[in-house]
């Protein structure tokens, strides 16, 4: 394959492309979160129905991408990409101006269509490099990429704070545009397409799903994002209901997870080709269980608060930065050829388990309840992603490789 060049769509695109890109899909999942118990008030609905936004945001992702493998290994990534971003686009317009709850949930869900960016950003770098040194180099890919939601909650509480929450919407149009402008004369072709049918392409499922190697590293991830995505549907009810802060606080808080993600991807694309895919994944989600597990014992002793529910959420961000690289490269190893299809299926079942313990966190959370539902949802759910590797390695033993 050429080596990229900057600005040119005949090669393959520069780290920089792909790291916005998918900086882009992970920004529009989280910069309003501050926002969201205001939203509530202004469209006159219970928090409950306005958290749905996370939720049926999450749901839609995990169908979608379900398809956008598929399509993207039959038509190219570069095709699938700019017309998401286009609708993406219409979307985001769709929502300034929604002047109900439902309304704006609609083109909320209709967003989701830019889970194209983090499915494909991830396929195309299984089409650039193989195994270890892909795990490696989504590594990189995805610390870059927390940079961008890392600052995104704090931008957003204070937008939210100054202008209104509309103004998360408008600033998601703006960078929209610009990523948008990027991928067009940056991003060029990486997959071998395939002269084959979507039907045929969807044929393809039954191997990846029958494979254990593909459930094991599935698995392992989705319950490892799963302890995030509960968090991020129900931590900005803890902060505003529980803890009593802003939106600007919140989203200030917000970051210290960014921050142990970022740490943990600059360690993830350091060190995968040396401890290998299994021992990462391993580390990563007992460091999340680790800080999970802390964090309860400290709630129910009566000792948390704000800096203690939202500080050790660093761990959680650490081990999934940790984590998440190696399991995303040991999904997509199963069938190199198929990476696109591998990416959006294991993309679908991490996102569709994010979706439902993300609306769990909201059912768990009615008015008056504390944090400590939410916090033994997450640590379940990274108990269980330790579970799913160990079986992994251990299934690895057993077959000698």
């Amino acid at each position: 394959m050429q080596e990229p060049r900057l600005l040119d769509r005949t090669t393959p695109p520069k780290i920089v492309t792909l790291i916005l890109l998918a900086g882009l899909s992970a920004l529009a999942m989280n910069i309003f979160l501050p926002s969201l118990p205001g939203m509530a008030v202004y469209f006159g609905v219970p928090y409950g129905v306005m958290q749905q936004s996370v939720a049926l945001y999450l749901a839609l992702s995990a169908a979608l991408q379900i398809v956008i493998g598929p399509i993207s290994d039959r038509f190219g990534r570069r095709k699938v990409l700019i017309g998401s971003l286009v609708l993406f686009l219409l979307a985001t317009v769709g929502t300034l101006f929604a002047t109900t709850a439902t309304m704006f949930l609609i083109f909320r869900m209709a967003q989701a269509v830019i889970a194209s960016g983090m499915v494909l950003s991830r396929a195309v770098v299984r089409d650039m490099v193989a195994d270890e040194r892909a795990a490696s180099m989504i590594g990189y890919v995805t610390m870059g990429m927390s940079l961008v939601p890392m600052i995104g909650p704090v931008i957003g509480g204070l937008l939210d704070d100054i202008f209104g929450w509309q103004a998360n919407f408008a600033l998601l149009l703006i960078l929209g545009l610009g990523v948008l402008a990027l991928v067009w004369a940056d991003l060029g072709e990486t997959a071998t397409l395939r002269q084959v049918s979507l039907l045929q392409q969807m044929q393809s499922y039954p191997g990846l799903l029958t494979s254990r190697r593909f459930w094991g590293y599935t698995l392992a991830a989705a319950f490892a994002s799963g302890c995030f995505f509960a968090y991020l549907g129900g931590a900005p009810y803890v902060g505003d209901k529980v803890f009593g802060l802003t939106s600007t606080q919140v989203g200030a808080l917000f970051a210290l997870t960014a921050i142990g993600y970022a740490v943990g991807n600059f360690l993830a694309g350091r060190y995968s080709v040396r401890v290998g895919m299994n021992r990462m994944i391993l580390i990563g989600t007992l460091v999340t269980t680790f800080g999970m597990l802390v964090l309860a014992l400290l709630t129910m002793a009566g000792l948390s608060g704000p800096l203690a529910f939202f500080g050790l959420t660093m761990f959680m961000g650490l081990g999934n930065g940790i984590c998440l690289p190696s399991a995303n490269a040991g999904f997509l190893s199963v069938r190199p050829e198929l990476a696109g299809t591998a990416s959006g299926l294991g993309g679908s079942i991490m996102i569709g388990g994010g979706a439902a313990l993300a609306a769990l966190a909201g059912m768990l959370l009615p008015p008056g309840a504390t944090e400590l539902p939410l916090i033994l949802l997450m640590l379940a759910s990274s108990a269980t992603s330790v579970a799913a590797i160990l079986y992994v390695i251990r299934r690895a033993r057993q077959i000698g490789a």
